[in-house]
C-alpha cells in the first residue's frame, strides 16, 4: 500500500458500511485522514473505530442526511475545522428501493433522487468552499445508469442523473484545477443490495446471487474493496489527467 494520501483529508459519504466503509479504510491505509459521514451515527462511529484500530489513522465521525443542505454544510465545515483541510470527496451515500415506474411511490422516488442526485450536489457544493487546485471529487454512479435493470426505476434514473452531473461538474470545475469523475460499479454484495438478492431469489438471497452471477463474465460479484480501490485511484494524483470520466468496475457486465 502506498502513501499517496499522506497529509491529505478525504471525506467519504455513506461510510458507515459497504463500499463507503471499505473506501474509508482504503484511504486511511494510504495515509489520509478521513471524515466518515453517514446518516446513521452508529455506522460512522464503527468505521471511525476501524480506521483508528486497523490503520492507526485519524478519522472523524460525522452524522448527516446528505439530502439536507444545512446538515451537509455543517458536517463539511466541521470536518475542515477538525481535520484542517479537505482534498477529496467520495460521494458514495446511497439508497436502493425496488420498483418499476408503475409501482414506485412518489415519496420513494423523491427520496431516491434526494440521496443520490441532490446529495451529490449538496455535498459537492459544500466541499467546494474548501477544495483548491488539485482537489478531486468522485461520484458514485452505477451500471444501472448505463443499462436497463429490472425493478430499479428510481435508482436507475437517479444514478443517470449523477453521471450527467459528473460531466457537467467536470467542465465547470476544470478551470479551478478540480477534477470530477464517476464510478459505475457492478453488483456488489453489501447491506444495500441484500433486498435485491432476496427479491430475485424469491426470499432466498443465495438463490438471488446465483441468478445474478451469469450476468458477469468474470464469474463473480464485485466486493466493496474492488470499488474502493477505483475510488482511491480516481481521487489520487495518479489520475491527474482524468476528469469527466465515467469508469465502470463491473466484471465485464456492460461489455456484453
Amino acid at each position: 500500500m502506498t502513501d499517496r494520501f499522506a497529509g491529505k483529508v478525504v471525506l467519504v459519504t455513506g461510510a458507515g458500511s459497504g463500499i463507503g466503509q471499505a473506501a474509508a479504510l482504503r484511504f486511511a491505509a494510504e495515509g489520509a485522514s478521513v471524515a466518515v459521514l453517514d446518516v446513521r451515527p452508529e455506522g460512522a462511529a464503527l468505521t471511525t473505530m476501524l480506521v483508528e484500530k486497523e490503520h492507526e489513522g485519524r478519522a472523524l465521525a460525522l452524522c448527516a442526511d446528505v439530502a439536507d443542505a444545512d446538515e451537509v454544510t455543517t458536517a463539511v465545515d466541521l470536518a475542515v475545522a477538525e481535520l484542517g483541510r479537505l482534498d477529496a470527496v467520495y460521494n458514495n451515500a446511497g439508497t436502493m428501493d425496488l420498483g418499476s415506474v408503475e409501482d414506485t411511490p412518489e415519496d420513494t422516488w423523491d427520496r431516491t433522487f434526494g440521496v443520490h442526485a441532490r446529495g451529490t450536489y449538496l455535498t459537492s457544493r459544500a466541499a467546494l468552499e474548501h477544495l483548491g487546485p488539485g482537489g478531486a471529487i468522485v461520484n458514485q454512479g452505477s451500471i444501472a445508469a448505463l443499462v436497463g435493470v429490472q425493478y430499479l426505476a428510481a435508482y436507475s434514473a437517479a444514478k443517470g442523473a449523477v453521471v450527467a452531473l459528473t460531466r457537467a461538474m467536470a467542465v465547470d470545475l476544470a478551470p479551478r484545477g478540480i477534477r470530477v469523475n464517476a464510478i459505475c460499479p457492478g453488483t456488489c454484495r453489501t447491506p444495500m443490495t441484500e433486498p435485491l438478492f432476496r427479491a430475485r431469489g424469491e426470499g432466498d438471497p443465495e438463490a438471488g446471487v446465483a441468478q445474478t452471477l451469469p450476468k458477469y463474465p468474470l464469474g463473480r460479484l464485485g466486493t466493496p474493496e474492488d470499488i474502493a480501490a477505483v475510488a482511491a485511484f480516481l481521487a489520487s494524483d495518479e489520475a491527474s489527467f482524468m476528469t469527466g470520466s465515467v469508469v465502470t468496475s463491473d466484471g465485464g457486465m456492460t461489455a456484453q
